[in-house]
């Protein structure tokens, strides 16, 4: 079942080991077909280097699982939110660890789009959730997760990232390895941030409306000329 997708979520798993932003087994990718309302994702604890398509796990829009012998990552909950909210939007969620994009989440600040290398990617700042209530932690945890990313995100189309709050960041797109090109960038663009901060911290003054809206425009949407959206 959904083989071609297993193949897909198991490379782009491997990719962000590669890639260096995320370490041991933490850290996952997802894919949805939304066609049949299941989605894939990586395995619980299983290393990167010993995934295979055939360990990937399928489950369904109400948080069932339909094939697969190992248990789902158990942050399966919160893609499936993220699917049930955004079904025809978003078809691959990338969740890393990585080191800038966490440090700005425990810091409960936004990634500020001071640059055209921000600009290119995300149109606009990359938000952090509020801290979530006892209640939501106690109850059904992960699921709630999902949903103040949802209530979090400005865009889901132009802002394709969510910081949470002392978590880390989960990213979106179209297919699994787009999710993970975007979980790379978005820790670049958090590095390039949190140095020009040190350097100068005058310099954390948003980018100028116009400079952001071309860059953003000339990568992105139907007017688009620059390369491929996160290429």
């Amino acid at each position: 079942m959904l083989n071609d997708l297993k193949r897909q979520v198991c490379k782009a798993n491997k990719e962000l080991a590669e890639q260096g932003v995320v370490r041991f087994t933490w850290g996952n990718v997802s894919g949805f077909d939304p066609s049949m309302g299941l989605y894939v994702i990586k395995p619980s604890g299983v290393p990167y280097e010993e995934l295979q398509p055939e360990l990937m796990v399928v489950m369904s829009m109400e948080g069932t699982k339909v094939e697969g012998r190992l248990e789902p990552s158990v942050d399966s909950d919160i893609h499936r939110a993220i699917y049930m909210a955004w079904p025809f939007t978003v078809s691959a969620i990338a969740h890393t660890h990585s080191t800038y994009a966490v440090a700005y989440a425990q810091a409960g600040l936004p990634i500020p789009a001071i640059g055209t290398t921000h600009a290119d990617y995300f149109g606009d700042e990359v938000p952090v959730t509020r801290p979530m209530t006892p209640e939501e932690i106690e109850g059904e945890y992960e699921t709630n997760t999902g949903n103040l990313i949802v209530a979090t995100a400005k865009d889901a189309e132009r802002v394709p990232a969510v910081l949470v709050e002392r978590h880390g960041p989960f990213v979106w797109g179209k297919t699994p390895m787009d999710a993970v090109k975007t979980a790379v960038i978005l820790e670049e663009v958090a590095k390039n941030s949190y140095l020009t901060a040190a350097l100068n911290p005058n310099a954390l003054t948003p980018l100028d409306p116009a400079l952001m809206e071309r860059h953003f425009a000339r990568r992105n949407g139907p007017k688009a000329y620059y390369g491929q959206k996160n290429g």
